[in-house]
């Protein structure tokens, strides 16, 4: 009778109070989009880089000659790796990228994207996913994210220590970037921004070069399609809404649990379909980029807020690092039938030791040009961009279908056992 109650009462009020919300996400919206400013380029990103990538497929790649070349590039591989040990190093690595070199925008969109990857992980430990996936896809799943997330860094974090040491030197060192296995198509572009430190173009090739990077290694891979995209929790996330990338909006005042942080983000609904993953992270640039007061208080919460990979970092009044006392069944009741009780959302260190990193020889991925161009068709930025209450929804859908699913077992243990 208990879970009966806690599914018709609690659950039914919780999902009630998120569909009130998303009238207040309208206005949030309205508020956070007013003052838009216009991203240079937006009219065509790509412009007159056509000729270049034309000629960027025939390129022979220069090897390095000079002892400082080697040391550049060394160096370059050490940081790369001692950076790309886990979620958190790599979260650091973007914003400390972008704190020094602002022109960098791919910088700060990968840092907050990486951020939520961290979040997608520890969810896996967290209160309910435990309860709707067993161990193996629990385990697939991580993997993939890992995979997802330490490939991209692998690729884009030596470009941007190029960049940062070109900015150094004062001279122009991107014809070393073959010698990290970077994809052709991406030396026009760092070519370009070294003359005109125009981000937009740059910005938007890292994201369709990186997801172009993943798609092969990763989402295209046997084992990780077997275990984890055609898996049932995996194929019912457009559904529930629940591939959320938000972004959290620092609050001036902010204490602990005293000021809730409002969030803003997009969803994304087919992580497998390339294109719309780079119209996604398009969309979520124009969106960080293009509305100050996003901007200012997103930059804010990076700066304030170290990056655990616990859910607490940015909703501490919702999550918590560790269980709160009561067993695993009062617990998710209570986290139910009460907007005091706090869920469980583990640090990264704590959910996942540090894994060795797959690696993988792919050929490049830039063949043809046309095609290439076609994915930097300007786009533009998202009006209703307030995710603070679907937030909220989610995870209130995640707990109904984890409690749900626990209904469903115990009353077939108890016909099992003749107790029902």
């Amino acid at each position: 009778m208990i879970w009966r109650r806690c599914f018709t009462i609690g659950t039914i009020t919780n999902l009630l109070r998120g569909l009130r919300g998303k009238a207040d996400g309208l206005w949030h919206s309205y508020r956070l989009t007013r003052g838009r400013i216009t991203l240079g380029c937006d009219a065509d990103p790509a412009g007159d880089l056509a000729g270049n990538l034309h000629k960027a497929i025939h390129a022979l790649p220069r090897l390095p000659t000079t002892t400082d070349d080697e040391r550049i590039c060394e160096t370059i591989r050490r940081d790369t790796a001692a950076c790309n040990r886990n979620n958190v190093t790599r979260t650091a690595a973007y914003w400390s990228m972008y704190r020094s070199c602002p022109e960098l925008h791919w910088a700060f969109l990968a840092h907050l994207v990486s951020r939520n990857g961290g979040w997608n992980m520890t969810d896996l430990r967290g209160q309910w996913l435990p309860q709707l996936m067993d161990e193996n896809l629990i385990v697939a799943s991580f993997d993939f994210l890992e995979a997802s997330n330490s490939f991209i860094f692998g690729d884009a974090y030596p470009q941007l220590m190029l960049y940062a040491e070109s900015k150094r030197t004062g001279r122009n060192l991107f014809a070393l970037l073959p010698r990290f296995g970077v994809s052709s198509f991406m030396a026009p572009f760092w070519n370009r921004f070294w003359v005109d430190r125009n981000p937009v173009p740059l910005t938007e090739a890292l994201i369709v070069n990186e997801q172009h990077y993943i798609q092969s290694r990763v989402i295209e891979n046997d084992g990780f399609r077997k275990s984890v995209i055609d898996s049932l929790p995996y194929r019912i996330q457009p559904y529930l809404q629940s591939n959320q990338a938000i972004i959290p909006l620092w609050r001036k005042g902010y204490a602990g649990s005293a000021v809730p942080m409002r969030l803003a983000g997009r969803v994304l609904e087919r992580f497998e379909d390339l294109r719309e993953r780079i119209e996604f992270g398009k969309s979520l640039y124009r969106l960080l980029f293009s509305y100050p007061r996003v901007l200012r208080a997103a930059a804010a919460f990076a700066r304030h807020v170290p990056h655990t990979g616990s859910r607490a970092d940015y909703w501490p009044h919702r999550f918590a690092p560790s269980k709160n006392g009561g067993t695993s069944a009062e617990s998710d009741i209570a986290a139910v039938g009460s907007r005091s009780s706090l869920w469980l959302s583990p640090a990264l260190t704590e959910a996942w030791p540090d894994r060795k990193l797959p690696t993988s020889r792919e050929r490049d991925w830039f063949g043809d040009p046309e095609e290439a161009l076609s994915f930097l068709r300007p786009i533009r930025p998202p009006l209703v961009i307030d995710m603070t209450h679907e937030h909220l929804f989610c995870q209130y859908k995640l707990q109904s279908a984890a409690l749900l699913e626990r209904s469903f077992i115990n009353g077939a243990n108890k016909r099992r056992t003749g107790l029902g």
